[in-house]
């Protein structure tokens, strides 16, 4: 069994916000980050696909179709957009937090990656935060 991994980076702004909060309860449940101006990150994603080497290639994947897939599905749909307002199909109107940036960004790989190698989606939202996500398993 192998894994392999694609890095990819993307800027985008947001703002964490609950339709279901007060602001104030926005602004201390997400502190900072509920700016109603926005925030932005520079966030670099991996995609990580796990599953045999064929033996006629000697691939597991190809990791130039794994570009393609990851620059067309996630980084031309995000990249210098606000994830709230320009980008609220791709994240499903999800709260715009890594973690749900994770899944929106599974959810858009997984749809052409065939044979279920698709394993893990790490999304970094800054050198030292970042999360792992490996789909409903």
């Amino acid at each position: 069994m192998m894994e392999i991994t694609r890095r990819e980076e993307f800027s985008a702004a947001h703002r964490l916000s609950s339709p279901d909060f007060s602001d104030e309860k926005n602004e201390a449940l997400y502190g900072l980050c509920a700016n109603p101006h926005y925030h932005g990150h520079n966030y670099v994603f991996e995609v990580t696909l796990r599953g045999p080497v064929d033996p006629r290639t000697g691939m597991t994947y190809n990791l130039a179709d794994l570009k393609e897939i990851m620059r067309r599905e996630v980084v031309e749909k995000v990249d210098h957009k606000n994830l709230n307002e320009d980008a609220a199909d791709f994240m499903k109107n999800r709260i715009p937090t890594a973690e749900n940036l994770a899944v929106s960004i599974w959810e858009r790989i997984e749809a052409h990656i065939e044979g279920g190698l698709l394993h893990r989606v790490r999304l970094f939202e800054n050198e030292r935060n970042f999360v792992d996500y490996y789909g409903e398993r």
